[in-house]
């Protein structure tokens, strides 16, 4: 995953938010169709240290990925386990997923 070099600035799509945005490969996650695979990948464990961009599903342990950085308030959607999420902070300065359905 490389992040944009336009990060910072407006976007195509004339977006003026501020956040980071990042280019996604696909990482092998067959779990999903063809489209939607570069937006999820398998979670490595304890040790696996997640991007700006990234949140794990507490239902599944699999990796839910954006084009952008998450903040508080965002809803994601799981779909090996079809499961809907909102974002919130985890009390110690992180965000986590919370499920929502």
């Amino acid at each position: 995953m490389t992040q944009d070099p336009g990060a910072d600035s407006a976007g195509a799509s004339g977006s003026s938010d501020g956040r980071r945005r990042y280019e996604l490969e696909d990482v092998g996650f067959r779990e999903v169709p063809k489209r939607w695979r570069k937006f999820y990948r398998h979670w490595g464990g304890p040790t696996d240290e997640l991007a700006p961009n990234e949140m794990l599903c507490p239902v599944c342990k699999v990796i839910v990925r954006s084009v952008r950085e998450f903040r508080e308030g965002d809803r994601l959607y799981c779909m090996p386990c079809m499961t809907r999420m909102v974002v919130v902070s985890d009390g110690n300065g992180g965000l986590i997923a919370q499920v929502v359905f």
